[in-house]
């Protein structure tokens, strides 16, 4: 007999995804690894049962004091996994939303002593309370949505100690929301301003100074940088990532967002653990991607929200090859915090179906930081990070804009419920 602290029964669907290789690409990444009429059972914060209710019925007991919750004919999913977050910063940007509307783009913005460096100065003033209150409302809204897992850069200090600063906080807004969080090094975020016209002196900062500090203290597991004209250079890239996988750092790049400068082609050179964004990748750098084994980051609500001319990739991605997965890219230019709305940008704008989006957002999107072994799927012996969503099938949650989930569990452990 299973003993168990949490049984939850009527679910009309489990989606697994637990079958097949990680991370998936191609018809892979239709696989949800369905259960119908299905059960879970949680007990130290893993599943212990995931199989049908008859079968639950038989085997599983809840302990004295547990929990046995009858979901109603909602759907278990996995706890979404975001891949790509910009969520620890301070202050807002909402009044360059005008600035937008009437044309003006990221990089004229940011030129203009706007954009991302309107939040630098905000993040370095914004004292460590502050920043810790802020990041960590944003994070439970998102674990509100659903969001169990997600990466954090840090990138909002441009300096050698504000960075250092960044980094430190993540842990402290992990134990405060109970997320898992995998914390990115993105001092190559941008130029500071202390710095202008010296991007080789800024380098020489990063590499010589902050990365040994960073790798020494394991203050992150990925080095990323933000390949592009205005910012930072294919070469200057290369020389970032070569020092930072020296030091035994994983390696992430910002490629090819505005314009096609080669970030991708370098991602796919140096096989770095993901490529995130590709709005200009040709067909072409996707395929290369797919060569070399480097997870293609779909960020779908980037482009809406910057009112780009591009749309997110998605489909060319998966035509390509690639294993893709989501990120919302949540930050002061889109800030979102819903990944089932990250989802239904990925299916009506980047034209995934919505099996493969779900893919996206779990299985795959924990390959891209990292975690295949612990997040992603639900399997016995796996935590137990989940959400139920009061529909019929896994796939209506892209399907319906901003679906809502009635509860979210990290590690058996509810986090949100409506």
């Amino acid at each position: 007999m299973i003993r168990a602290d949490l049984l939850v029964t009527g679910l009309s669907e489990v989606a697994t995804l637990s079958k097949g290789t990680v991370p998936r690409s191609g018809p892979a990444m239709s696989e949800l690894g369905r259960i119908p009429d299905a059960a879970l059972a949680v007990d130290g914060g893993r599943f212990v049962f995931v199989g049908s209710a008859r079968s639950a019925r038989r085997e599983v007991r809840v302990r004295r004091g547990g929990t046995e919750w009858d979901a109603d004919g909602g759907v278990a999913v996995p706890g979404f996994v975001d891949a790509h977050t910009h969520v620890l910063f301070a202050g807002s940007r909402h009044r360059e939303t005008t600035l937008k509307v009437r044309g003006a783009s990221y990089a004229e913005i940011a030129r203009g002593g706007g954009g991302l460096y309107s939040t630098v100065r905000a993040t370095r003033s914004a004292t460590r309370a502050a920043l810790l209150d802020a990041s960590v409302d944003r994070l439970r809204r998102m674990a509100a949505n659903g969001t169990t897992t997600a990466e954090v850069k840090s990138g909002y200090a441009l300096t050698h100690a504000g960075e250092l600063r960044l980094l430190g906080l993540i842990p402290e807004l992990a134990r405060r929301t109970g997320l898992r969080l995998v914390p990115t090094f993105l001092g190559a975020h941008a130029l500071p301003p202390e710095f202008a016209g010296r991007s080789k002196a800024y380098l020489d900062l990063l590499v010589r100074r902050t990365l040994p500090i960073v790798a020494a203290r394991h203050l992150a597991a990925y080095c990323d940088a933000f390949c592009e004209p205005g910012f930072f250079s294919v070469a200057e890239t290369r020389r970032l990532l070569g020092a930072a996988r020296h030091l035994g750092l994983g390696t992430k790049i910002h490629a090819d967002e505005f314009v096609r400068s080669g970030g991708a082609r370098l991602a796919a050179e140096l096989r770095v653990t993901s490529a995130d964004h590709l709005l200009a990748a040709t067909d072409a750098d996707l395929r290369a991607l797919a060569a070399a084994g480097v997870t293609a980051v779909l960020l779908p609500v980037t482009p809406f929200a910057s009112m780009a001319r591009f749309e997110g990739r998605g489909r060319a991605m998966v035509d390509a090859g690639a294993a893709v997965a989501l990120g919302s890219d949540l930050s002061p230019n889109s800030w979102v915090e819903s990944m089932p709305i990250v989802l239904a940008h990925a299916v009506y704008g980047a034209r995934l179906t919505p099996a493969e989006a779900l893919t996206a957002a779990t299985v795959n999107s924990a390959h891209a930081i990292g975690l295949t072994a612990v997040a992603g799927s639900v399997a016995v012996g796996r935590d137990a990070d989940f959400s139920v969503f009061p529909v019929g099938s896994a796939e209506e949650i892209p399907y319906r804009v901003g679906a809502v989930p009635t509860r979210v569990y990290r590690q058996g452990i509810r986090v949100s419920s409506r």
